[in-house]
């Protein structure tokens, strides 16, 4: 499937178009290096690197160059907490004091309610962005004595379920109770039930020696002189959970596989189906409605698609992964420079490519007209409202066809047995996933259609 589908001719012209583009930008832009993989259901239908990992080793950036992730290691860390939670193990509802009795921060509204678990995965906990140092400033992060030293001293920023605030101080916490609930070290918990399931073999949770095998370089963001230096290496310490993991595109494509799975928990489904899109699903929405979070996940409504993912930003790295789960198509772009941007790359990418992808691995429309199609086409009225079946864009649908646009409302009939066929919709006030039956009379033409509960019955015409 991955050669068929990178080979598609309509796919290989649209990753050309994002070749050539990704070329333009890290030469003008100066960009050292840059991998690149893109995704469709469970292949990795296409990856490279462009530019240099190292430009002091002159190694070449592929697509198993290791990288910084940042701030995607937020995703494994929620994904560690609803491993625990659907083990029984803690509730998002659990207060964060219920597992971490330590845990004291002042509180700037009082009267605000308790911070839970799942106010943390989505930002909404109110707390100050980072623990109280200045460790992107000097790189000198702290250690787990540190955060209960300084937490007590710092306070609440927001009131709690009132905005969403990104908040790295959140993160780390929510890794504390990983760690407590789980009863072994963070790192140890996300690398035996996370990355050793998933076969990631070649990513990291704690921080790998500079000079690792494959470890691109760190560079600074290019100064108006053109300059650009190596940046600090840094260990994340205490904030291991929120920032700290490294990985490859390879690698981190077989947890963004996991992302488009179903089915129940077991091997290489570290999480069931239902929990996944739970993760996916909008637990806090932006006012505009364009935006919002998940679980862990950040959500982005671009181009008519629901968008999840997350970055990251990392002394030296930059790093995006996003993903379409509706149409099982995702990228992942990771930069070693500090003005990367792995976002602008990921939109281009849904703007030429994905909808590419999405046509060469569209069904077949054939297959949407069952046997004895013609008999099931016509009008049919009920007391409280119109239904028209008609064949469009290769398939038997159900329209109102007296609303000012029907094409809003259109429901896909779907065959399950004979002349009974399964609705599908996107409109939530319809039936999606209920039955349609057309009964027939002796003649073997329709006299009554069961819609759901309901009946409707042909008319010759709208009279």
């Amino acid at each position: 499937m991955a050669a068929s589908l990178a080979t598609n001719p309509g796919v290989r012209s649209a990753i050309g178009l994002l070749e050539a583009w990704l070329d333009s930008q890290l030469a003008y832009r100066g960009w050292p290096g840059l991998s690149i993989g893109i995704l469709h259901d469970q292949e990795l239908i296409w990856a490279r690197g462009f530019g240099q990992a190292s430009l002091e080793r002159a190694e070449a950036a592929t697509p198993d160059t290791l990288y910084r992730i940042a701030s995607i290691t937020k995703l494994f860390t929620s994904t560690a907490i609803m491993q625990l939670r659907d083990a029984g193990k803690l509730r998002l509802d659990d207060r964060l004091t219920d597992h971490l009795g330590w845990f004291k921060i002042g509180q700037s509204h009082p009267d605000a309610p308790p911070i839970t678990i799942e106010h943390l995965l989505t930002h909404t906990a109110g707390l100050p962005r980072e623990l109280g140092f200045p460790y992107w400033t000097d790189s000198n992060f702290p250690t787990a004595e540190d955060a209960r030293r300084r937490l007590p001293e710092q306070s609440t920023a927001l009131p709690t379920e009132t905005s969403w605030k990104y908040s790295n101080l959140g993160l780390a916490l929510a890794g504390e109770v990983v760690a407590t609930v789980a009863g072994q070290p963070f790192d140890q918990y996300v690398s035996e039930r996370v990355l050793k399931p998933l076969g990631m073999a070649r990513t990291f949770v704690t921080t790998p020696p500079k000079d690792a095998p494959g470890l691109a370089t760190g560079y600074t963001r290019r100064l108006p002189t053109g300059a650009r230096t190596e940046t600090p290496f840094t260990d994340g310490r205490w904030i291991t959970p929120a920032a700290n993991m490294t990985t490859s595109v390879t690698d981190l494509a077989r947890f963004a596989m996991l992302q488009f799975r179903d089915g129940a928990a077991g091997g290489a489904q570290i999480l069931r189906g239902s929990t996944l899109r739970e993760m996916h699903r909008p637990h806090w929405v932006e006012p505009d409605w364009v935006a919002g979070w998940g679980l862990g996940f950040r959500l982005m409504r671009e181009g008519g698609r629901t968008l999840v993912g997350h970055g990251g930003r990392l002394r030296g790295y930059r790093t995006q992964l996003q993903l379409c789960p509706a149409e099982r198509i995702g990228v992942i772009v990771m930069i070693n420079a500090e003005d990367g941007e792995p976002l602008v790359i990921a939109s281009r990418f849904f703007e030429w490519v994905a909808p590419a992808i999405a046509r060469a691995t569209a069904p077949p429309t054939k297959d949407g007209l069952p046997a004895g199609w013609e008999r099931y086409v016509g009008k049919y009225r009920s007391p409280g409202a119109d239904t028209q079946v008609l064949v469009l864009d290769g398939a038997l649908v159900l329209i109102d066809p007296s609303v000012p646009n029907p094409t809003l409302g259109i429901t896909r009939l779907r065959p399950v047995a004979e002349h009974t066929f399964r609705m599908e919709t996107t409109e939530g006030y319809a039936s999606n996933g209920e039955l349609v039956v057309f009964e027939l009379n002796a003649a073997g033409r329709v006299c009554r259609v069961k819609i759901g509960e309901n009946y409707t019955e042909p008319v010759p015409d709208w009279k």
